[in-house]
């Protein structure tokens, strides 16, 4: 009898650890986080620095703030600047995890507006930046809102136009998503860099980041059942770039830094293999999480350039 209510107390226990870690992982995955502390590591440092200049640059071209409304009623925001010359050509930059448009894709703005004179959209996603929400989709809505951001481009400027889907990291998933759910025909490239798997092996990534390597997995598991129950989605089906990869509809450019822990470099060859549609692959030796263009920009600029202009 001792030692039946021993074991019970046991199992109860590991029960209640479980729960709390899983509800814990939850929260550092999938609720968004807008405050956030000052950067101590030095490359860091001196990347906020240059996003404050790229923002700055981007603001000084005047963006338009625009807004669209989801069918559950969030408000969604995104700044928009159209090409230099009259253009059909249009870029959707997709940012990632508990970042947002400016910050994420600012850089970017200089090779699309100069370069390929594009007319640029920078959203904001749910849960981020501007936008209403306070969930993190890792895709799964997210794909669905930039689709409607899609429609109200079409619905604007015309059923003609030409859309580069470009994402980091989350928004690289988000893209691929896009391209992998029967995306307007308007799409014609996806470029994603540092894109993950899906949901659940991300989520295990960054909990081994966090050196829970023992038990990452089984953490990462009880958490999608609180993502399910309280986002209404599944990390591991609704957020499946690779899973549904499949799908493919255009072809895509994938970027990934040899170097990434955050969402491991092995998901790029794995996502890249799966692909069904013409695609490339472009790696830069030493890059860490999503520094690729930082590291590398003058092949980054040419790798996109030429890859672009094979489909547009």
């Amino acid at each position: 009898m001792k030692k039946g209510k021993i074991i019970a107390g046991i199992s109860t226990a590991i029960a209640v650890a479980a729960a709390t870690a899983g509800a814990a992982c939850y929260k550092i995955a999938c609720v968004s986080k807008r405050e956030k502390k000052p950067e101590t590591e030095p490359k860091k440092i001196l990347r906020t620095e240059l996003r404050k200049r790229n923002n700055a640059f981007l603001q000084a071209h005047n963006p338009e703030d625009i807004e669209i409304i989801t069918p559950d009623g969030l408000r969604l925001r995104a700044w928009f600047v159209p090409s230099e010359r009259p253009s059909k050509r249009f870029a959707i930059c997709v940012h990632g995890h508990n970042c947002d448009g400016p910050n994420e894709c600012s850089h970017l703005f200089p090779f699309y507006h100069y370069d390929m004179n594009c007319n640029y959209l920078l959203p904001d996603l749910r849960g981020h930046g501007r936008s209403d929400g306070n969930l993190i989709g890792f895709g799964s809505w997210d794909s669905k809102d930039i689709k409607q951001w899609i429609d109200t481009l079409v619905e604007r400027f015309g059923e003609d136009i030409e859309i580069i889907l470009h994402g980091i990291s989350m928004g690289a998933a988000t893209v691929m998503l896009v391209n992998n759910t029967d995306p307007q025909p308007q799409v014609k490239v996806i470029i994603e860099d540092c894109g993950f798997t899906n949901g659940i092996e991300e989520v295990a990534a960054k909990m081994k980041e966090m050196k829970l390597n023992h038990s990452a997995d089984a953490i990462v598991r009880v958490a999608n059942l609180y993502c399910k129950a309280f986002s209404k989605y599944d990390l591991e089906k609704d957020a499946d770039p690779l899973g549904t990869m499949v799908n493919a509809k255009n072809p895509v450019l994938f970027i990934h830094g040899e170097e990434d822990t955050l969402v491991p470099f092995e998901m790029c060859q794995r996502l890249y293999d799966a692909c069904p549609v013409e695609k490339e692959i472009f790696t830069v030796p030493g890059a860490t999480h999503a520094y690729s263009y930082y590291d590398a920009k003058d092949e980054y600029d040419a790798k996109m350039k030429a890859f672009i202009e094979k489909y547009i």
